[in-house]
């Protein structure tokens, strides 16, 4: 049955599912993001310091280490925006579905109005019949 509310009803539907697609694609940014910080620090953790050699070596060493170190904080901190995105989409998709839920929850309200002035108007219609029936007779 078709209400007032139907359309919104519909309209925020696909607001949900906008959200909860935007939620997924936030968590698949998170995953991508913690798996470069894991490579990242394997990488570091690979590194090899040399213990003896000239001083051009050390310096190379030291150089990739500290490069290395940055890409590793780059990372950390795309590791907190990504959670900090998933939060928001969370959030986001709460508030969606409780406005989806408000406007069904009209909706079904809307059709249960409807529904009880047909049964008053067929209980009428009834009457009426019953009485020119009756008189008749």
């Amino acid at each position: 049955m078709k209400t007032r509310y139907s359309v919104l009803v519909d309209i925020k539907q696909d607001i949900v599912k906008k959200s909860e697609t935007e939620v997924a694609r936030s968590s698949a940014n998170l995953s991508s993001a913690m798996l470069s910080l894991e490579s990242s620090q394997k990488a570091l953790e690979d590194i090899v310091l040399p213990k003896s050699g000239t001083i051009s070596d050390l310096l190379v060493s030291r150089t990739l280490l500290s490069s290395q170190r940055e890409v590793i904080q780059n990372n950390q901190k795309q590791v907190e925006s990504a959670k900090k995105q998933v939060e928001l989409s969370k959030e986001k998709l709460k508030s969606d579905m409780i406005e989806h839920e408000k406007f069904k929850y009209l909706e079904l309200e809307e059709i249960k109005r409807i529904l009880k002035e047909q049964k008053i108007l067929e209980a009428k219609e009834l009457d009426e019949i019953a009485i020119i029936t009756h008189n008749r007779k």
